[in-house]
């Protein structure tokens, strides 16, 4: 043989045994590339729901800013109304006050009076009840009189 041949054999012999032992070597990075592009495909899905989060996050943020100005003016409204009430349960005070002054009135000094009217009218009343058949009687005798007065008179007037 010669040196060419046996170089071409061992050049062959070796590649033969190169390729057996890269093999498994480019089976592994076969597999690392596709490791690598599902971790490629995967990062994308993750990129994904990361901008969907920034976006929610961002929502949220807009929410409670919009939550914060609400409350912000319901504390202001609730500030007024308790001034309100405040003037309410004061009126509500002088008018429990004055209420009782004129309880107060009423019981000194308007019932007494009115119980006088009442006392002064009711024996009125009762006079006039008990005189009104005693007026009947007085207009009959009026009548009477006036009849004989007149009649005395044309009498008279006959005799003159």
């Amino acid at each position: 043989m010669t040196d060419n041949e046996l170089l071409l054999a061992m050049s062959d012999l070796l590649d033969t045994k190169l390729k057996a032992e890269l093999q498994p070597i480019s089976d592994d990075i076969h597999i690392l590339k596709k490791d690598v592009q599902m971790l490629k495909s995967e990062m994308q899905e993750v990129k994904g729901d990361i901008r969907l989060l920034k976006k929610d996050v961002q929502t949220l943020k807009c929410e409670m800013q919009t939550v914060k100005a609400e409350m912000r003016v319901m504390k202001m409204e609730m500030q007024a109304m308790k001034t309100e009430m405040h003037v309410v349960k004061t009126e509500m005070q002088a008018m429990k006050t004055d209420l009782c002054q004129v309880k107060l009135y009423q019981e000194n000094i308007l019932e007494p009076r009115l119980n006088t009217i009442e006392a002064c009218y009711t024996s009125t009343y009762d006079r006039y009840k008990r005189d009104a058949e005693r007026m009947e009687t007085a207009f009959s005798d009026i009548e009477i009189l006036k009849r004989t007065v007149e009649n005395h008179s044309i009498q008279l007037q006959r005799l003159a």
